[in-house]
């Protein structure tokens, strides 16, 4: 089953059984990727669902650190409870030793001696890694490996 038609399922059955936190949660996903398949004129597949749903959860990091900065915890444990129902939407989150491993075996695959190789080190790895890891610490852990 698409992951999108598997959203839409769970937003009628959050709406079936009243669960009106999951619901918003499901509503505020719907919402975000059809917003994108109108911007951008597609119909988004399931990897670009994967990528809408990570950048749903970024921004809602963000939020929750300036809402724990600004003292309303409240609204904080409410985009905790987003970021969960749409992490279970995401493939199962990459150990440090795997990603670790994959990063090596792209560099060695490539042939990356130099900092000016790491667009290529991030291309090869981001398909392996879309919505099973967070691509910043993986950027910061290939900088390192190649000496930036």
């Amino acid at each position: 089953m698409a992951l999108k038609d598997r959203i839409k399922r769970d937003t009628a059955d959050a709406m079936r059984a009243k669960n009106a936190p999951r619901l918003s949660a499901l509503r505020m996903l719907s919402a975000a990727i059809q917003r994108r398949e109108v911007d951008e004129r597609i119909t988004l597949d399931d990897s670009q669902v994967m990528a809408a749903i990570e950048k749903l959860i970024k921004q809602s990091r963000e939020s929750i650190e300036q809402y724990e900065k600004g003292a309303r915890v409240d609204l904080a444990d409410k985009e905790r409870a987003d970021v969960a129902v749409w992490q279970a939407y995401l493939p199962q989150p990459l150990t440090d030793a795997e990603i670790d491993a994959l990063i090596a075996d792209a560099i060695t695959t490539i042939g990356a001696a130099s900092i000016k190789d790491m667009g290529k080190v991030m291309g090869a790895l981001k398909p392996k890694l879309q919505g099973r890891a967070d691509m910043g610490q993986v950027g910061a852990k290939i900088k390192s490996r190649l000496g930036a």
